[in-house]
């Protein structure tokens, strides 16, 4: 019966995600970011279950690829294409109602990122150097970047942040770096901890409790900052002497 648990809660990732996804094409971005983070908590624990219980498989291994091309690649790339709906067709303004949109190739622009998201899960199938670490931005840590976008407009009320985020050059911008990190060789640090010892996970205790600090005071904002933390810190990583 264990062997069962993973995967059960990999399929409670892929009903977060169909249900994020649902909700962000009707334009309820914020209800479907909250899906996102149950869905990302799904990710994350079946793959805790799965190590702890010691029932890891091939058809696991699949089927929670196929879960993250909804939750952490079409979601994002949806939402992203939202965002861009509303850049062309509410220019300055945010209340997140829902409006009759149109579609453009600018509006499609943003799906970028779920191509490359599952371009990114492909490539992790079949690498089988990632298992301490990860290489390319993994696709949750994307998605939460990019559902933080609405969630910022809506609960940070900061007309400054406002403007940036709802430009249409800052997420042209951001729909290409996000592609490119997705993809990329950077190798990043996972947070798995095979021990609890802190001289071997300094790192990751360190990134934990600046995420912590980051989000009290900062809220919704905080989040783009710990995915930029979570980068920096593993090019030092990388550098330092082991």
């Amino acid at each position: 019966m264990k062997r069962y648990i993973p995967n059960a809660l990999t399929l409670m990732n892929l009903f977060s995600g169909s249900i994020a996804v649902i909700l962000a094409v009707n334009d309820n971005l914020i209800t479907a970011a909250f899906f996102v983070f149950l869905g990302v908590f799904f990710d994350f624990f079946d793959g805790f279950a799965a190590r702890k219980l010691n029932v890891q498989s091939d058809i696991g291994l699949q089927l929670d690829s196929l879960a993250d091309v909804v939750t952490s690649g079409l979601v994002p790339g949806v939402i992203m294409y939202k965002l861009f709906q509303y850049v062309e067709f509410e220019i300055g303004n945010w209340d997140n109602s829902q409006i009759e949109f149109g579609v453009t190739p600018l509006c499609c622009f943003g799906l970028l990122i779920t191509l490359a998201s599952a371009y990114r899960l492909a490539k992790f199938n079949v690498d089988t150097e990632q298992q301490n670490f990860f290489k390319g931005l993994p696709t949750p840590a994307n998605t939460l970047l990019i559902v933080s976008f609405p969630l910022i407009l809506e609960f940070q009320n900061n007309d400054v942040i406002n403007a940036i985020i709802l430009n249409k050059w800052f997420l042209i911008g951001v729909t290409i770096l996000s592609c490119w990190l997705l993809n990329s060789g950077i190798k990043l640090f996972a947070l798995k901890f095979k021990t609890w010892g802190f001289k071997e996970n300094a790192t990751r205790y360190i990134f934990v409790m600046l995420c912590a600090v980051l989000l009290i005071v900062l809220k919704f904002a905080a989040i783009p900052i710990v995915i930029l933390l979570y980068i920096i810190m593993s090019v030092i990583d990388n550098l330092t002497p082991k």
